[in-house]
């Protein structure tokens, strides 16, 4: 049941994109983006995220070949390439200009956070490694299976030749 909320989160900036309508069904029922592209087998979230990065022109000829390859378009639809116009202008855009933007207006920078990310990924690692040599030194340092009973026998067998009571008393 953790998908649903995994899907709201991740892609809740995509949803003016995603429930925008393609155009109507021969049932006349309304087809959205996000089920175009789960008839496509194409994961909705992923896709949007991924035009949303792309440049307008690449994006909107990407948008356009799939709208052009769904299976059953009815006649009435508009060109695919003037609905991917539209569509692509819902998308949030995330070039590197508007990142920075918001990253200054928030007062906060990228560096603290790639410094925490690879501190995190470091202990990580080291815990990772420790791991591993305790479970190599738990393998490897073991004391043979049958080594008490050789030890035993050795042990009885020397005690007897030395004691009082034994073969040379």
């Amino acid at each position: 049941m953790s998908r649903p909320v995994a899907a709201v989160q991740l892609g809740s900036e995509f949803n003016a994109f995603l429930f925008a309508p393609v155009g109507d069904e021969k049932n006349g029922m309304m087809l959205t983006v996000l089920s175009a592209l789960a008839r496509l087998d194409v994961d909705p979230w992923r896709e949007a995220s991924e035009l949303a990065r792309m440049p307008k022109e690449v994006a909107n000829q990407r948008l356009t070949s799939l709208i052009a390859a769904l299976p059953d378009a009815p006649s009435t639809w508009s060109q695919p390439g003037t609905s991917a116009d539209r569509l692509i202008a819902l998308l949030p855009r995330r070039d590197s200009a508007s990142v920075a933007a918001r990253a200054k207006l928030l007062g906060t920078d990228a560096v603290p956070n790639s410094r925490r990310v690879a501190t995190v990924l470091a202990i990580n690692l080291l815990l990772l490694a420790g791991m591993l040599c305790a479970e190599w030194a738990l393998v490897n340092l073991k004391p043979p299976a049958g080594a008490d009973t050789i030890q035993a026998a050795t042990s009885s067998t020397a005690l007897s030749a030395i004691s009082p009571s034994g073969p040379g008393h």
